[in-house]
């Protein structure tokens, strides 16, 4: 597992607003979400590789038939 680090960020009122809504939205934490929207940027400015994309596909499963 990836190690964490404490960092102290200093952020517009406004914009950490903003972000607080989005992440309710998201069902993450602020925290989580500001760590999302600078990896996304990471990536798509070429600055890091995507290594590792979880893809979760929901199947049905057949239940058993009680006769």
């Amino acid at each position: 597992m990836a190690k964490r680090k404490a960092y102290p960020l200093r952020i517009n009122e406004d914009i950490l607003a903003a972000m607080q809504r989005w992440s309710d939205d998201e069902l993450r934490s602020v925290n989580a979400q500001i760590e999302y929207v600078l990896r996304q940027a990471l990536v798509k400015s070429g600055r890091v590789k995507l290594v590792n994309k979880v893809i979760t596909e929901v199947v049905e499963i057949d239940q058993p038939k009680d006769d």
